[in-house]
């Protein structure tokens, strides 16, 4: 059963939370997604672009979630409130910032997603520069403690395909903080869009044992966000 909500809340870390406690397999990628790139990273899809299939699709909510940087989400969310302005009786999905950053864990590079975090804050600059970082601040622990900082939450992206098991690194990240996991994830990019049975199913039963929220998304690269190439 797919979840449905209203898209009345504002783009606060307590209304992401509430949505991440209702995530479920068939919430991606028509409902909510929170994982995509546009071409101020590694994507392809310009950032009102992304916003007008967001809208086709009828998306209650989503984040894009570029590699250090901001500049996706800060173009789209300018061109969903002038797009908001012409239509002011049209449903709109909500927007809250995200940010994909890579860091250390365990001693291999993960990818760790923050959302609804304060762009201004402080704690969060370094890591939205457009580079990876190094030293502490490319530690698992401090970029969580950053993205705290500012407000936000931490979620640990696709868990199932880094040089190290998720069934080590779920554990260890739960440890030092985070908030989520991405347990509904694509890994062998299918067509239709549709997250891996086995690897959703473990992190879900991880998330479950270590108290963390679901989050779901695509991933998307490509020219669609159905899709993750």
């Amino acid at each position: 059963m797919a979840v449905n909500f209203a898209p009345t809340y504002s783009a606060t870390k307590e209304s992401l939370a509430e949505v991440f406690q209702n995530i479920n397999a068939q919430s991606c990628p028509r409902y909510f997604n929170f994982h995509m790139h546009t071409i101020y990273s590694d994507g392809k899809l310009q950032p009102h672009i992304l916003m007008e299939q967001a809208i086709a699709i009828g998306l209650k909510g989503l984040a894009i979630t570029d590699h250090h940087t901001v500049g996706g989400y800060q173009a789209a969310q300018s061109w969903l409130k002038n797009w908001q302005h012409h239509n002011p009786d049209a449903k709109v999905p909500q927007l809250w910032t995200g940010v994909e950053i890579n860091a250390n864990l365990l001693g291999v590079e993960v990818h760790i997603l923050g959302y609804a975090f304060d762009l201004e804050h402080p704690s969060i600059k370094p890591y939205i520069q457009r580079r990876i970082v190094t030293g502490e601040e490319y530690q698992a622990a401090n970029v969580i403690a950053a993205i705290h900082k500012a407000g936000g939450l931490a979620v640990l992206a696709h868990p199932a395909r880094y040089r190290r098991s998720h069934l080590d690194l779920i554990p260890a990240a739960a440890e030092i903080g985070i908030n989520g996991v991405e347990s509904f994830y694509a890994y062998n990019n299918p067509n239709p869009w549709k997250p891996s049975a086995v690897e959703s199913q473990q992190v879900q039963q991880l998330a479950a044992k270590h108290g963390l929220y679901n989050s779901c998304g695509t991933d998307t690269h490509g020219l669609s966000l159905l899709q993750r190439l």
